[in-house]
């Protein structure tokens, strides 16, 4: 794990469309390694859009650099009595993980969540991810559960733990 990346040059902005390559070439990174996600294949720009909340997109730059990370949430179900509830999405650069880049997303992920009536987030993360674990936990997710052999990845069942974030702001009354 390389640790070179600067912090204080990162600046968070909201994921435009002329980030995808960017953002696409990141999340192939993690499906590559197994441990980031079921998915085998990253889809187009057009179902990512769909299948993701317009409101909590960000991207992390370092100075001129390219995207190094981002992060986004995506509904967990269509119905009415969920609409509170959204799944989390953080990836990092390999370059820039261990820099403090995956919990500025995140922590700002929480705060524009919370300012759209978000009260619960969730992840699933597989344990082999000790790195998203550790993250997740730092920002106020506690574990809910393990979910034995919830699916499976190139012909292998894995587990996922499953975490999530109730907001003290949102959805309290």
């Amino acid at each position: 794990m390389s640790n070179n990346f600067k912090q204080p040059e990162m600046l968070l902005r909201a994921m435009e469309p002329g980030d995808w390559p960017a953002v696409l070439a990141i999340y192939l990174a993690g499906i590559s390694t197994g441990h980031a996600t079921f998915e085998t294949n990253a889809p187009s720009w057009e179902q990512w859009d769909a299948s993701h909340l317009p409101f909590a997109r960000i991207v992390a730059v370092a100075g001129e650099s390219p995207v190094v990370g981002w992060a986004a949430l995506s509904r967990v179900s269509s119905r009415a009595a969920y609409s509170g509830v959204a799944e989390v999405s953080v990836y990092v650069a390999l370059d820039a993980r261990g820099s403090g880049v995956g919990r500025s997303l995140l922590e700002s992920l929480i705060q524009m969540s919370e300012s759209n009536g978000v009260w619960t987030l969730q992840a699933s993360i597989f344990p082999e991810n000790s790195a998203s674990v550790a993250l997740h936990l730092r920002c106020g997710f506690r574990e809910v559960g393990v979910r034995k052999r919830i699916a499976q990845l190139q012909g292998a069942w894995r587990d996922t733990v499953l975490f999530e974030r109730r907001s003290e702001v949102a959805g309290v009354s």
